[in-house]
This record gives C-alpha cells, structure tokens and sequence, in this order.
C-alpha cells in the first residue's frame, strides 16, 4: 500500500503542477471547492472501476479506492449528483488491496484493479454483472461466479502503444493517462502484456522514436505463439482447442489466449440440443466452426468482408464442410437462413459489438424463433438492455456466466443462454 500511495501522490502532483491553479470557469463550486481536500469511506465500486462513498449523504467517485476504505481524495468536478475525486491517501485500506504489479499504475488508465486481489476482482465483476442487469434490464437471476482466467498477468496477446508527435525531446509512446482524454503515459513495460511483446517492445518504441513522425498514430503488437507481427495487413493464425483459425493480425481476435478456449467450449455446449447453429456476428468463424462437429450445418454471417475471407479459409483448413458463411449485416441472416432452417431445429451464439443489437435484429430474431440462443457480450450493460427485450419477445434466462478474460481491468465477458418459452 506504501508505494501504491506514492504513486498516486505523484500522479495526485503532477495533475495539480500541470492544471492552472484556478478553478475552471465552468466549475461548479457546489458542495465542494476546486481542489478541496475531503475525507470520507468508500461503500462500493461503480461499474467503470470508482470507488463511491459519501459525505453527508452527498455522492462522491474515487477512481482507485476499494470498498470498506477510508480515503482522502482531492475534488475536481461537481455535477448535478455527484463529485468527482483524484484519490490521494488510503489512510485505512481494505483487507482486499493488494500491492499493484506496475509501477505505472494509478497513472497509466489502462487497468483499473491491480491494486484489488484477484478473488475480490472475480468476487466484484459477478457482482456487477447482476447489478447491471437489475438496473438496466430489470432481471433478477442469480450469476455464476467468474470463470477465472488460467494466469493473470501476461496474458494479454495483442497490444496496441499510442504516441504523439515529438515535442522537443519529449516523445511519449505508450496509453491514455488514467483522468485524461489525450495526454499520453510512456510505458516501457506493460505487465499484463505477454512476455514476447514485452520482449519486442522497447525496440517498437525506439523505432517510431528514430522515425521523427509528423503526427502521432498507433503501433500494433500482436504475439502468435511466441512471434510478435506489427503488420496490421498480416495473416496470422492461432489456435483454440483442437481448431486452427486464420486472421488478421490488426483486426479483432479475442486477446487472451490462455481462457479463449475454455469460452468458446462453454458458449458451443450451451448451445448444443439442437440440429443446426447459425453464428451471427461470427468474425473469422470461432464459434461456428468450433461447433461444426456437434451440429448438422452451421451458418455465420459478418459484415467484415476481410473476416468472412478468413472464415471461409478456416472452414476448409478444420475440415469445417458443413459450414457456410455469408458477408453481410447481422439482420440480413434471416432473409436466406429462414429459408434453410427451422428455429425450432436451430440454436444461435451471437457475439455482437460493444453497442449490442439492434432493434430490427432482436425483432427478426424473434419472429425466426431460434430453440435455443447464447448472447456473448464484452459489454453486460447493453446486453442487459437486449436481454430485457429478448425477454418480452418470448426468451427466458437459463444462466448467466461472466468470463474473466481481461484480468486486472474492469472489463467482462458475459455469455447469457436463453431458450425459446413454450
């Protein structure tokens, strides 16, 4: 707890040296003055990683502090609601806190839970996953525990370093300070990165150092079984259970390889007890062809021409013959599978983007009828919105089951199964 307090009282510092010393012409000085110190203990975590405690029964956010806390936080924003606080102190620390791993931590915004153990990190994201889908969704059913990620550090496979152009000798090429929108923290290490793009990163960033860039961009690190890519046009292929998959290095590919097998055997088996699968949102066709052994035929439509390229490669290199896939918007799947399929013969696995469905979707979705649907989200507050509405359209929760695939960031993976109501 030691140096993660001295870390945030450099982070604490540095935002008070380098911000004008006057409050901003917009602020709101009520309750609490531009700065002012307060004091107060910390009841719980929002679901963006905050502490939240209150003073005076007045709503304040502390980024960093944990549950059962006593912290001291130094105010920077007042809304209609509710303050906003950069965390200075713990002055009495949770049995939970743990020494964070990275000394960047608490400045760098790319992890919010290195400071929380890893139990209370898989204890608070089943948590929020029921809280999430009670407030937006209005669902009430109990949540599984976290499915734990096999390691908890280097795990991460793809890594993304942004940099800035050079302004005199100062050239930062790493993430998003932890409070800020564009200020950008150098790091030379990142800890949950796996070891080869560890390895290969301090010469990345002495690359585009040398390079004297006119603009600032991104570098793209993605590790394929030990060998680090930095072209994003690059086909690699990895492999998940006893499945090879083709694509490309700078397009998505879930990025924890050590418990994506263990996700994709989870969402295939729960939709198992039908004759056929239809993957909607199926990107280089994971689920489908994963699943190709234990259904009759397999359909996956994606709007990413580049992915259904790859899916249609990865078909023929697994032996996948009972796999089709279709390039085009997730809606259109109805129009020609309603004509091969029967949903009442039929099971779905939908893997949408962060924005979850839409309405159009859900609403030919429904009228298709599927027997049996798994919803794999990165993002449970709209899922819980889109649950809600599968609800009213005649779908009932069976199991609801968060995957940790981004250990120590607030970030969840929730996969939902639902079968058809009599």
């Amino acid at each position: 707890m030691l140096l993660f307090n001295e870390n945030i009282k450099k982070l604490s510092d540095n935002i008070f040296m380098n911000e004008h010393s006057e409050a901003p012409r917009n602020f709101n000085p009520v309750p609490f003055a531009y700065r002012q110190i307060v004091e107060l203990e910390i009841d719980d975590l929002t679901n963006l990683g905050s502490g939240v405690g209150r003073i005076d029964g007045w709503v304040v956010m502390v980024p960093f502090a944990i549950g059962g806390e006593r912290v001291k936080a130094r105010v920077y924003k007042n809304h209609k609601n509710f303050s906003e606080a950069d965390l200075v102190e713990v002055v009495r620390a949770s049995p939970q806190r743990v020494e964070p791993k990275c000394p960047l931590f608490g400045t760098c915004g790319g992890c919010q839970y290195q400071h929380l153990s890893y139990e209370s990190q898989l204890e608070w994201k089943q948590k929020q996953v029921g809280e999430l889908m009670k407030r937006i969704g209005g669902i009430n059913f109990e949540v599984s525990p976290t499915h734990r990620s096999p390691i908890q550090y280097g795990y991460r496979s793809k890594l993304t370093p942004h940099y800035e152009r050079p302004r005199g000798d100062k050239m930062p090429v790493g993430f998003i300070m932890q409070g800020r929108r564009n200020a950008i923290v150098d790091v030379p290490q990142c800890p949950i990165a796996s070891p080869a793009i560890n390895a290969a990163l301090p010469a990345a960033r002495e690359r585009i150092k040398s390079s004297n860039p006119r603009r600032g961009g991104t570098i793209l690190l993605r590790d394929c079984g030990g060998r680090v890519c930095q072209n994003n046009n690059a086909i690699e292929s990895e492999r998940i259970g006893e499945f090879t998959f083709q694509f490309c290095a700078g397009e998505f590919f879930q990025n924890n390889p050590h418990i994506l097998p263990e996700l994709v055997e989870y969402a295939v088996s729960q939709a198992e007890g039908a004759e056929n699968l239809v993957d909607a949102y199926c990107g280089v066709g994971v689920f489908a062809i994963s699943a190709s052994r234990r259904f009759k035929r397999v359909a996956g439509v994606e709007i990413s021409a580049k992915s259904i390229e790859c899916a249609n490669a990865n078909a023929k290199i697994n032996s996948a013959h009972n796999c089709e896939f279709i390039a085009g918007k997730a809606e259109t799947i109805f129009d020609g599978v309603a004509k091969k399929f029967s949903g009442t013969e039929t099971a779905m696995i939908i893997d949408p983007p962060r924005a979850g469905c839409d309405d159009v979707f859900l609403s030919q979705l429904a009228n298709f009828a599927p027997k049996k649907l798994v919803y794999v989200s990165c993002a449970p507050d709209t899922q819980a919105r889109d649950l809600a509405k599968l609800s009213e359209l005649g779908y009932e929760i069976t199991r609801l089951q968060p995957f940790d695939l981004f250990p120590q960031t607030r970030h969840i993976e929730n996969v939902a199964t639902l079968s058809r109501r009599a």
